[in-house]
């Protein structure tokens, strides 16, 4: 039986994106992995199963989009896949982003734990939001804009934008107490 090491040296070209890939996409990946599972178990699980979709998806690279466009679409339908399978498994429900504004707030933090839970809060919320919106706004934190966004997604960058400050409206209400804040783009 041939393993996976067998098969990367029969395609030097595939087994080198990779590698180029895994080394500077490997931070970026871990955000979000930690966003699409909470468990640290099925995150290992999860960064595996990315790292191996993104290896084989070079035998199909054809450099049409950037390798950034291409890792992300990788990663993020691997890690959506793997939300879905996770779903079945515990018929766990994702809420859309009206109801967002019905979850309750988790206890508040004093000092430096605040910044933790903030971000732990985040991370929440994030979780609860279907596939779409939740690949949406965390290609937004990794810093991507509108256009590549809508790129990855396969969606126009004008709705991606709308999108966007949807979302950060809405988070940015959860994060006050449920007051509107204006939120900056």
């Amino acid at each position: 039986m041939m393993g996976v090491h067998d098969l990367m040296k029969r395609n030097p070209r595939q087994d080198n994106l990779y590698n180029e890939t895994a080394a500077s996409y490997s931070r970026a990946l871990e955000r979000l992995v930690h966003a699409y599972e909470a468990h640290s178990d099925r995150q290992r699980d999860l960064l595996q199963e990315i790292h191996l979709a993104l290896w084989q998806s070079f035998e199909a690279f054809e450099g049409k989009c950037s390798i950034r466009t291409w890792v992300y679409r990788v990663a993020h339908n691997t890690a959506s896949t793997h939300v879905m399978r996770e779903r079945r498994r515990n018929s766990a429900e994702w809420i859309t982003l009206d109801e967002i504004e019905a979850v309750p707030h988790p206890a508040h933090g004093e000092g430096t734990a605040d910044r933790q839970l903030a971000l732990q809060r985040l991370l929440e919320l994030i979780r609860m939001m279907k596939p779409f919106d939740r690949q949406i706004m965390l290609l937004y934190l990794e810093g991507l804009d509108a256009e590549s966004i809508g790129e990855i997604v396969g969606s126009n960058a004008g709705h991606i934008r709308v999108q966007i400050h949807r979302i950060k409206a809405l988070l940015a209400q959860r994060f006050h107490g449920g007051s509107k804040h204006a939120v900056h783009e």
